[in-house]
């Protein structure tokens, strides 16, 4: 997928969830489900900063005073969205929850080992900081959630879905609601968005672009599109690359990569963000047959399992390339 002079990143992304309620009839659900968006959205509203800055401040300031150097492969991505800058954060206790933050999202398997069981980080997908259209972006988040969800039939809070992605794209456990942790991703995540007030303002920058998903996949045309294309960043066993400790090419197979519930073990899912992404610095080459012929060969290659994944689309409706 990519040539070594176009450094790129690919990896895991997104994860989702379940749901055992009973289907109310279609006029009170949609009251229902107005209902509890507007609760959520209420408790969302509540400054995010005021548990975790209760947390000893000195716990954070010593995470980033011990923060390690990380090279962001995906600096320059041409799709990057323009965010407030963090460097024109003050000092303030708020201030540093952000930092901390965005550090958790750059440096996720090492800052947070007992939630990660793989070696990912969330910029592994969510691209530059989590700041590139067509990369899942972290901006507009704040407009975005809380809202229904048809993988686990419930409505989602910004927090439910972070959690859904340590447990699947993390392979790993959820955070504490109200932990430091949760709160300084999310208030990472509100910075970037502060000059999103509406959906109107994401014009369709979050999420992936479309991909033509009524294509049929060629395993063996997708072995020989990553050899060419992704083998020389992510290694032919598509194990990824980490010298010194960290993370320089992604795993996008094996023990340190998504487990199978998460979202890039889906083709097309998978195919939408490699044709909007890869390679890095060569965004757009690829076909959508190519992109899905890609998606499916590696997305197939050996991984953990996710038991939970059986839950998934409880309300039935699930998309065709979802594992079971």
């Amino acid at each position: 997928m990519f040539q070594l002079r176009h450094i790129t990143i690919l990896s895991a992304i997104l994860a989702l969830f379940a749901c055992s309620e009973p289907v109310p009839e279609p006029a009170k659900q949609t009251t229902a489900k107005t209902t509890a968006v507007e609760k959520a959205t209420s408790q969302n509203a509540t400054s995010i900063t005021t548990k975790a800055t209760a947390e000893p401040q000195s716990d954070i300031q010593k995470a980033l005073s011990n923060a390690p150097v990380i090279t962001n492969l995906s600096a320059s991505h041409p799709n990057t969205l323009s965010t407030p800058n963090i460097n024109d954060l003050d000092n303030s206790p708020e201030s540093d929850l952000i930092r901390y933050g965005r550090l958790l999202v750059i440096d996720t398997y090492r800052q947070l080992p007992e939630n990660v069981n793989n070696k990912l980080n969330c910029s592994s997908c969510h691209l530059n900081e989590g700041r590139v259209a067509n990369a899942a972006p972290y901006v507009g988040m704040n407009v975005v959630y809380p809202k229904f969800r048809s993988r686990n039939a419930k409505i989602n809070t910004i927090e439910d879905r972070i959690n859904g992605c340590f447990q699947r794209s993390m392979n790993g456990q959820p955070l504490i609601t109200d932990s430091t942790q949760m709160q300084a991703m999310v208030s990472y995540m509100n910075f970037l968005s502060q000059d999103i007030k509406t959906k109107d303002d994401l014009k369709s920058n979050n999420g992936f672009i479309a991909i033509n998903k009524d294509l049929e996949p060629n395993a063996e045309n997708g072995k020989t599109l990553y050899a060419q294309h992704c083998a020389s960043c992510h290694q032919m066993d598509a194990k990824g690359l980490y010298p010194s400790g960290t993370y320089m090419f992604p795993a996008v197979a094996g023990d340190n990569s998504f487990n199978d519930g998460a979202g890039m073990a889906r083709t097309y899912t998978a195919a939408a963000f490699i044709k909007g992404n890869m390679p890095l610095g060569q965004e757009g080459i690829l076909t959508d047959q190519e992109a899905v012929d890609i998606a499916f060969y590696f997305s197939h290659l050996a991984r953990p399992a996710f038991a939970a994944k059986a839950n998934d689309w409880p309300e039935g409706g699930a998309p065709k390339d979802v594992r079971r």
